[in-house]
């Protein structure tokens, strides 16, 4: 006889036989989910180990990348000197390390990490010429450190931190050399400040305050003598992101909705405080801009319809320039290679997990240094995704993309897992689905990701209007893309289950208390359940933002309209099974929230799985961990949506 098949060991798990399994990892606790046998774990395999690299930055002397790539449970810096050579590690150890800069003309490489997920970062410094250095320890305690960035001679690091009370952003100068002395050139009275970069000539910090999505200027700093100066435009409501020294430190470029519903470069005059949109761009939202070493060339990546496309200018000519051609995809961290117009970047394409690529702007040549994607023994098909517009209740165009599965392999209409990104300030884009690809190919499941209002990429009128008390429409768009399906013929409209983490987990759940007829089970991601208390315990640093977003809680029509909205008050309209994935270290979305809702739902008898690692914060980044989760989703689809 041969090996029992995993349908054979999925049903006679459920029938109470003894079958080989995979026990969960040492830091998880899993509540209500079966023991997820052996076959299903071996099949998985090919899926759960698909690579993947991201670029972070150059080497300040020569043309090498940093990168950063998986070793082990976690993922680490790299180097690397030629395109696609040997990777050299630069840091280790069981938490992961998502980004580092080196020092402008030496080698120091200056890079944060934080403790099981706590989104505590501590800054670090080490000295790569020398593999024996330990690393040293710039910063101490539990406050967050962040937006660390060099001086143009690799003397100093300016960074914001909360260390002084927790909640507001203090802008601290640090030497790059023992013993470390410091300054605090700013003291907050708020969250959002924090520095951008250094000017060209080292006397001067860009700062950027941030009022949430809504609202968020630039402004200088004179190091020696810590004077402000705003530099955005100071009457209107405006909202400046990236931004960027240029043309010897004369002006800014910045990606702002100045003129425009959409975010575009605009160049800031710092002589004559004069603020102009560049021509040139479409008419999408810019996401990344990275400006050269001479402050001649200006390079932003655009949103279009959720791919990356490049756009590049000449600052000093004052002309549009033509711009490489990538891979479809989405791009991100961009950043110019020091004295060149050669642009390094990750891209996410159908095809290909994340990589390294570099761009050169003057000869056009666009370089892969990374080719991370695992190639299984089994081939994972890759389809390309259709997008949808749906018109919602109000006649709003929201958008969607939809993976359909072969339908030689699986012909009819198709059971449909519908995820929502989370944000809400976040949008689905396309690029590689990873082990989601599991779904479309094995299993025969469509996904389906709604960009419903709210998301970002649309433009700043589409951003808003799920603001303050406009929440609930978000909800109903859900409707509209539930009517859709029911319309299509591929899509089985009955086998519906919904899919969120962070604000995707908050909507996930609304779909479950919404419209409980309409879906088959739904899966929380650290997502919100209750407004009102998610508000109060939230982080201290992120409470402001997330109540211009939300709603204050504090004021009593305000929160009897949260209270109307959260999840975990209407428990008892939920009637479909649910599985809840939470870290326990998590900073936005406390466990709190998670095992509210989870006791919700138990009370009123209805089927909850639930899933805490005791080592990780919003969402599973270790590797052990995530995977469990993965096949613990497995489980609960093939229970709950596939029967």
């Amino acid at each position: 006889m041969g090996r029992p098949s995993l349908c054979s060991a999925f049903l006679c798990l459920l029938a109470g036989c003894v079958a080989p399994s995979t026990p969960p990892p040492p830091n998880i606790v899993a509540e209500g989910v079966p023991p997820v046998p052996a076959a299903l774990a071996a099949e998985l395999s090919p899926y759960l180990n698909l690579g993947g690299a991201g670029f972070r930055g150059w080497h300040a002397t020569r043309r090498a990348a940093l990168v950063t790539t998986r070793v082990g449970d976690a993922s680490h810096l790299h180097l690397m000197d030629a395109p696609l050579a040997r990777r050299v590690p630069l840091t280790g150890g069981v938490e992961p390390v998502k980004s580092g800069r080196m020092q402008p003309g030496g080698t120091l490489l200056l890079y944060a990490a934080d403790v099981g997920g706590d989104e505590n970062y501590q800054l670090y410094l080490k000295d790569v010429a020398d593999p024996r250095a330990q690393p040293a320890r710039l910063t101490a305690g539990t406050a967050r450190n962040i937006a660390a960035c060099w001086s143009p001679d690799g003397r100093r690091i300016a960074y914001a931190t909360n260390r002084r009370n927790g909640k507001d952003s203090d802008i601290v100068v640090v030497e790059a050399r023992p013993p470390y002395a410091e300054r605090v050139v700013h003291t907050g009275t708020s969250t959002g400040w924090a520095p951008v970069e250094w000017s060209p000539d080292g006397d001067r910090l860009l700062l950027r305050r941030s009022l949430g999505q809504a609202e968020a200027s630039l402004w200088t700093m004179d190091v020696a003598s810590t004077t402000k100066t705003q530099v955005s435009p100071k009457t209107g409501r405006h909202y400046f992101g990236a931004a960027a020294f240029a043309e010897g430190g004369r002006s800014v470029v910045a990606l702002a909705d100045f003129g425009a519903d959409f975010l575009g470069p605009v160049r800031l005059d710092l002589r004559t405080g004069e603020a102009r949109r560049l021509a040139g761009g479409p008419d999408w939202d810019g996401e990344e801009l990275a400006v050269s070493a001479d402050g001649a060339r200006l390079v932003v990546a655009f949103n279009v319809e959720g791919f990356s496309e490049l756009r590049c200018w000449d600052l000093t000519a004052g002309r549009t320039l033509p711009a490489p051609k990538l891979k479809a995809g989405v791009l991100s961290g961009l950043q110019f290679r020091p004295d060149s117009h050669e642009v390094g970047f990750s891209l996410n394409s159908e095809d290909s997990a994340s990589d390294a690529w570099s761009a050169d702007l003057d000869s056009g040549a666009v370089t892969r240094w990374t080719n991370r994607t695992t190639k299984p023994k089994v081939a994972i098909p890759s389809p390309d995704p259709v997008i949808t517009r749906v018109p919602s209740f109000d006649g709003l165009s929201v958008p969607a993309l939809v993976y359909h599965p072969d339908a030689k392999k699986f012909p009819g209409r198709r059971p449909v897992l519908m995820i929502f990104h989370g944000g809400p300030e976040g949008q689905s884009r396309p690029g590689y689905r990873g082990s989601f690809h599991y779904y479309l190919n094995e299993l025969g499941v469509a996904l389906v990701y709604p960009n419903i209002r709210g998301s970002t990429g649309y433009g700043r009128k589409y951003l808003a209007l799920d603001d303050g008390v406009r929440r609930g429409d978000a909800v109903k768009d859900v409707a509209a893309i539930l009517d859709w399906v029911a319309r299509s013929d591929r899509l089985d409209a009955g086998r519906v289950a919904a899919y969120g983490g962070s604000y995707g987990g908050f909507m996930s759940l609304a779909c479950l208390v919404n419209y409980p007829d309409r879906f088959r089970c739904g899966v929380d991601n650290v997502g919100i359940a209750n407004f009102a208390t998610f508000l109060r315990d939230t982080s201290d640093y992120r409470r402001g933002a997330r109540r211009l977003e939300y709603g204050d809680e504090r004021k009593p029509e305000i929160k009897a309209f949260l209270d109307s909205l959260s999840p975990a008050n209407h428990a008892d309209r939920i009637r479909d099974p649910l599985l809840i994935v939470q870290g326990r270290n998590d900073p936005r979305v406390p466990v709190t929230e998670a095992e509210r809702m989870r006791d919700a739902v138990k009370a009123q008898g209805g089927t909850v799985w639930y899933v805490m690692a005791k080592d990780e914060g919003h969402g599973f980044v270790k590797k052990a961990n995530a995977d469990y989760q993965f096949a613990a989703t497995i489980l609960f689809l093939r229970t709950h949506l596939l029967d």
